[in-house]
């Protein structure tokens, strides 16, 4: 399973909504996500810096999933106000980070 990360902004003042709002993520976005193929994902913060990283095993077929899928769409509507998005053009997903170096086990 390959890996990837991605870096977000939340827009300033809006950090407990952020927070908040994943605390009581829908049950249809869990299984979305789920669906989708992403396995381990996980988000951190820092200030206004989000970071998420996660796994999946077909990329491409995971970020086609999620561009089609209307729940999807439905929570990226009402997460746009509170977020600072940088899209890939090309993919129409975050931009996603270039691996550096691995710890393996």
């Amino acid at each position: 399973m390959a890996s990837y990360a991605w870096v977000l902004g939340v827009r300033p003042g809006c950090e407990e909504e952020y927070k908040q709002r994943h605390d009581d993520l829908w049950p249809e976005m869990d299984a979305t996500l789920r669906k989708s193929g992403i396995r381990n994902y996980h988000i951190f913060r820092h200030g206004l810096t989000l970071f998420g990283y996660f796994e999946t095993d077909d990329l491409r077929a995971t970020i086609d999933l999620l561009k089609a899928d209307p729940i999807n769409a439905k929570w990226s509507e009402s997460m746009a106000p509170i977020m600072q998005i940088d899209i890939d053009c090309r993919t129409g997903f975050p931009f996603l980070l270039p691996k550096q170096w691995s710890l393996d086990p």
